[in-house]
């Protein structure tokens, strides 16, 4: 299975579950994990991180388009898709707008297009003011799950050396 990482993993994961100062072996293990070709991102959610001034930053502009993959011709026909799935809901017109210029939309797209996997932190939610990554993952049969099942799945393990 191919992930595709959305922004809200790095920033969680930096923040709270897997700091860099505590936890490096996670961010290897996504460096590693890359190589295999098994965990990628969107060049979009590499801009939105390398645009901070922290740690995560520079963790994010040491990768290359292999990580932070940039878009490609696949996705002009998935863009197209979730672009009139998006439009075709009750959303009010700001969440629309707001979504059709993040780099969530670009995301669902890539993984559309590619048979991905995206992980996310984000819900479903049927509310109308702000469109949720899992909310269209479900109806355009795009896989969503959250970064901890990706590392069950994966098998991934953090343990301390003898």
């Amino acid at each position: 299975m191919t992930y595709i990482l959305d922004a809200n993993i790095f920033i969680e994961a930096k923040n709270r579950h897997y700091g860099f100062d505590f936890c490096p072996a996670f961010w290897q293990w996504l460096i590693q994990q890359n190589q295999n070709g098994v965990v990628f991102s969107i060049e979009k959610v590499g801009n939105e991180l390398k645009a901070g001034t922290d740690e995560l930053a520079n963790w994010a502009s040491q990768r290359g388009p292999t990580f932070f993959l940039p878009p490609d011709a696949a996705m002009i026909p998935a863009m197209t898709t979730v672009s009139n799935w998006v439009n075709n809901q009750h959303y009010h017109q700001s969440a629309i707008t707001t979504f059709l210029q993040d780099a969530d939309f670009y995301l669902i797209a890539y993984a559309l297009a590619h048979g991905h996997t995206v992980a996310t932190h984000e819900k479903h939610d049927s509310g109308l003011r702000q469109v949720k990554i899992p909310t269209p993952c479900i109806a355009l049969n795009v896989s969503c799950i959250s970064p901890f099942e990706m590392l069950r799945n994966e098998h991934a393990r953090f343990v301390l050396g003898p």
